[in-house]
């Protein structure tokens, strides 16, 4: 049984001895394994956050040497980065609770539970809580997008539906003829791809989950096979 991924943890703090605190208090957890990486600058943060995909939780100091935490979260926001941002500072500022909250961030930690057992289950359970809300908005993402091939899938089986009626009678029609050999090996052809759309449509209008695949870059395609 393979062991569990590291939670990936991207401390932003620029007091050294407070770095070294966090990091020794997350290494020696019980509750799950850390995997800590510390920058000094809200910069680096977001450098780091462009970089690496696998971060999972951003737990950054308010008061930073270059910029304050609210630029550093909604530039992180803004570039896209998945990772929950937890914000450590002195004292819970609500009029900071207020700003950043309008962000999406949540989650807050005072720098006096950074010693404390309880502060890795914290983040544990930060972590958890994030990983089961994208779960969820991935589902009903793709619900949606359910939804609208569905919708999708009925417009196309009556724009085509008649077109391929027609082609069928005219294969049958040709069929009842006398054609020499060529002409029947391509009405051979027709009949096989008829049916091979047949197939397809069948597919589509049956289709109960999304099945969607990258195709190239950001196109995708469903797949029927």
């Amino acid at each position: 049984m393979s062991e569990p991924r590291p939670i990936n943890v991207l401390l932003v703090e620029d007091s050294p001895e407070t770095a070294r605190l966090v990091e020794m208090v997350l290494a020696r957890s019980d509750v799950a394994v850390f995997s800590t990486t510390s920058v000094g600058s809200g910069r680096a943060a977001v450098e780091a956050c462009r970089e690496r995909r696998d971060i999972d939780l951003v737990l950054m100091d308010y008061h930073l040497p270059d910029q304050d935490g609210l630029a550093t979260a909604s530039q992180l926001l803004g570039q896209g980065c998945s990772a929950a941002i937890i914000f450590l500072t002195v004292h819970r500022d609500m009029q900071l609770v207020r700003e950043v909250m309008k962000l999406g961030v949540r989650e807050f930690l005072t720098k006096e539970d950074i010693d404390g057992h309880v502060f890795p289950q914290t983040l544990a359970a930060v972590h958890e809580r994030h990983v089961l809300a994208r779960e969820l908005e991935q589902l009903e993402f793709r619900r949606n997008r359910l939804e609208a091939m569905q919708e999708m899938i009925v417009g196309i089986t009556k724009e085509i539906s008649g077109p391929l009626a027609a082609m069928r009678e005219i294969v049958r029609t040709l069929e009842g003829r006398p054609l020499d050999e060529k002409a029947v090996k391509y009405l051979g052809l027709m009949r096989e791809n008829l049916e091979r759309i047949d197939g397809k449509m069948e597919k589509l209008k049956n289709l109960r989950e999304d099945k969607t695949v990258q195709y190239i870059k950001d196109i995708r395609m469903i797949d029927l096979s």
